[in-house]
C-alpha cells in the first residue's frame, strides 16, 4: 500500500468528534484516470492557439471521451481490488470521466483504504461528515486511481465575497463622464471598453451563468434595471432557466440574491440580445466537496450544443481541495474548452489572501479555479482615466498547476522585475493569474427592488463574458467558429488591451506585504489588462 492523499491538518472550522460507527455506511466515488489526459490537452491547445491548423475545429463529445475515459483495464484492477474486499456490488458512472461507486461500511473502508476515518464537524453548520486525513491504496493501482471520495477533501460552499452598499441614482442620464469613476453602468462600460448596443443577431449564441448556495435571480428586478439602465433595451428581455442538483429559482423581494442579480443583470444588460441561461444549483450535489463545480460543468459538457460562454462568479481557496481533486475539476473544463466553451470566472476577493479576505495567512493563498489553466481568469480595477487596480482583486500563483506556455512570455518579465520581494510566499513556477481585468467597483444593480452598489470581481466576470459573447455573434454570422478556450488567444492578442499600471497592491494575509502591484505588462492583479471590444474583432479576424 502507499499513501495516496493526505492532509496536514483538518480544515478551519471543522471540529473532529471521534470514530463512527463501525457499520455506519458510506458513499464512495472512484474517479479513474484517464486513458489519454495528454492527448486532450494537445488537443485543446491545437484548436485553440491561433495559426494553429485545427483552430476552431472544435471536438465533439465523442471524440473528447475517446481521451477522457478509463481503460479496460483500470476498470478491471480496481473492481478485482474491490471484490478482495467483499465489495462486489459497483457501478460505473460515465460522464466526462469514469467513476466507479459502491457503499461501504466504515470497518470496510479502513480495512480498504488503510486509513481511520472519523466524524467531523462543521461548526458554523452543525453539518457532520465523515471523512480521514489520509488514505493508501495499493502501488499498483496508482496509475489507474486520479481521486476517491469522500475522503480527505472537505466540502464548503461559499461565493466570491462581495460588499454591498445601498443608494440613490442621480435623475441625471447615463453618459460617460466622470460619474463613472464612482458609480458603474453598463453606458460606462460601453463606453469604456467600447462594447456596442446594438442587438446580438444568432439565436444559437448563448451564455450560461450558474447560481449556487440559494442566490436567486428574479424578473422584476431584471426588469427595473433594464428600465432604469438599459432604456433602449425591451424591458420584457428575460432569461431561461435550468437547475441540477435539486436547483429552483423562486421568485420575490425576499428571495432576491445580489449574486445571481448581478450575473443576470451584467449578461442579459450587457451582452445585448445574447440568449441567456441561469442555471440553479441545488444543494444536492454528486461531485462531493467539489460543491457543484464539477456538476455543473458535467451537465453543460453532457450537452449536444453547450453554450458558448460560461460566466462563473463562485470559488474558494485552492488548498480546500487536494491537489487530485483540483487537477479532476480542472481537466473537466479541459474537457469542455476542447468543446468550444469559453469558461470566465472572476479572479476572487480576497487580495493574495485566496478567494476571500483573510488576514490570519502566512503566505499567499491562491483562489480556484483562477489557477487552473484551462480557464480564464478575471481580476478587478475601479475609476476611470487611467483605470486603476483594486486592493481586493485575488491574483497570484498556483500552488498545485504549472505555469502554462501560453503566458510564459507575458509573465516572465514581472517575475524578473519583482526579484527576490515576497521570495518563499508564492509559488513563483506556477500558474499566474488573473488573465485580465475589468470594472469591479460600485457597479449598480437592482436586488428586491432596492438600488445596491456591488463591489468583487463577480461584476467583472459577466462584463468580460458578455463581450466575448458579443465578438461570438459576430464570428457566428459570418460563419466562423466561436473563440472557445480563450487563453492562447488573449495572451496572442496582448494590444486587445489596455495596461494597467497603477492602483492599490492585492494586500492580505499576515505577512507584512502589501501584496503585488499593477505594473506595465502583465501582473497578479490586474492580468494583461482591460479589453476593447473593437480590438477583439479585429484580432478575431472581424
Amino acid at each position: 500500500m502507499a499513501v495516496h492523499e493526505s492532509r496536514t491538518g483538518i480544515p478551519t472550522h471543522y471540529a473532529r468528534e471521534g470514530p463512527p460507527h463501525p457499520e455506519t455506511l458510506v458513499d464512495f466515488r472512484i474517479a479513474l484516470h484517464s486513458i489519454d489526459r495528454s492527448g486532450l490537452e494537445r488537443a485543446l491547445y491545437d484548436v485553440s492557439v491561433p495559426g494553429s491548423p485545427l483552430y476552431g475545429k472544435h471536438l465533439s463529445t465523442e471524440v473528447v471521451k475517446s481521451y477522457t475515459s478509463a481503460s479496460p483495464h483500470s476498470l478491471a484492477a480496481v473492481i478485482e481490488w474491490l471484490a478482495e474486499y467483499g465489495i462486489t456490488d459497483v457501478q460505473l458512472e460515465s460522464t466526462v470521466h469514469d467513476y466507479l461507486t459502491f457503499s461501504a461500511p466504515v470497518h470496510t473502508a479502513n480495512d480498504l483504504f488503510d486509513t481511520d476515518f472519523h466524524s467531523f464537524v462543521h461548526i458554523p453548520s452543525g453539518k457532520r461528515a465523515i471523512r480521514t486525513l489520509q488514505y493508501s491504496i495499493p502501488r499498483d493501482l496508482a496509475s489507474h486511481i486520479n481521486v476517491i471520495h469522500p475522503t480527505t477533501s472537505f466540502d464548503l460552499a461559499k461565493p466570491l465575497s462581495i460588499s454591498v452598499s445601498y443608494g440613490k441614482r442621480s435623475s441625471e442620464s447615463s453618459i460617460v463622464n466622470s460619474s463613472c469613476a464612482d458609480t458603474i453602468t453598463p453606458q460606462c462600460l460601453q463606453d469604456l471598453y467600447d462594447i456596442p448596443a446594438t442587438p446580438a443577431t444568432q439565436l444559437s449564441n448563448r451564455i450560461a451563468v450558474p447560481g449556487m448556495i440559494e442566490y436567486w435571480a428574479q424578473y422584476a428586478d431584471l426588469e427595473a434595471f433594464l428600465e432604469r439602465l438599459r432604456p433602449d433595451m425591451p424591458s420584457n428581455t428575460t432569461f431561461s432557466v435550468e437547475a441540477i442538483d435539486g436547483g429552483t429559482n423562486p421568485q420575490g423581494p425576499e428571495y432576491a440574491g445580489y449574486e445571481a442579480n448581478l450575473d443576470i443583470q451584467y449578461t442579459v444588460g450587457m451582452a445585448t440580445g445574447v440568449n441567456t441561461t441561469f442555471i440553479s444549483i441545488g444543494p444536492n450535489n454528486t461531485d462531493g466537496a467539489a460543491i457543484g463545480f464539477l456538476d455543473i460543468v458535467e451537465y453543460l459538457y453532457n450537452m449536444t450544443d453547450p453554450p458558448q460562454v460560461m460566466s462563473m462568479s463562485y470559488g474558494y481557496e485552492e488548498w480546500w481541495l487536494t491537489p487530485s481533486q483540483a487537477q479532476q475539476i480542472c481537466d473537466v473544463y479541459m474537457a469542455l474548452g476542447a468543446r468550444g466553451v469559453s469558461l470566465i470566472f472572476g479572479s476572487g476577493d480576497g487580495g493574495v489572501s485566496g478567494a476571500e479576505r483573510n488576514d490570519t495567512c502566512t503566505e499567499f493563498l491562491p483562489a480556484f479555479p483562477g489557477g487552473c489553466p484551462y480557464i480564464t481568469s478575471v481580476g478587478g480595477t475601479y475609476s476611470i482615466n487611467p483605470e486603476l487596480s483594486t486592493n481586493f482583486s485575488s491574483g497570484g500563483f498556483s500552488g498545485y498547476f504549472a505555469r502554462p506556455s501560453y503566458q510564459e512570455q507575458a509573465v516572465a518579465p514581472f517575475l524578473e522585475n519583482l526579484g527576490d520581494t515576497y521570495s518563499g510566499l508564492f509559488n513563483a513556477s506556477g500558474r499566474g493569474f488573473p488573465d485580465i481585468a475589468a470594472q469591479s467597483h460600485n457597479v449598480e444593480i437592482i436586488t428586491g427592488g432596492e438600488t445596491v452598489y456591488i463591489n468583487g470581481t463577480s461584476c467583472s466576470g459577466p462584463i468580460f463574458a458578455s463581450m466575448v459573447a458579443l465578438v461570438n455573434d459576430r464570428l457566428i454570422a459570418a460563419g466562423k467558429p466561436v473563440l472557445g478556450f480563450l487563453n492562447p488567444f488573449l495572451y496572442n492578442n496582448t494590444q486587445i488591451f489596455t495596461d494597467i499600471t497603477a492602483g492599490l497592491p492585492n494586500a492580505g494575509c499576515k505577512c507584512g506585504t502589501g501584496g503585488f502591484n499593477a505594473t506595465t505588462g502583465w501582473d497578479p492583479i490586474t492580468g494583461l489588462g482591460t479589453p476593447n471590444f473593437l480590438k477583439m474583432l479585429e484580432a478575431a479576424g472581424l
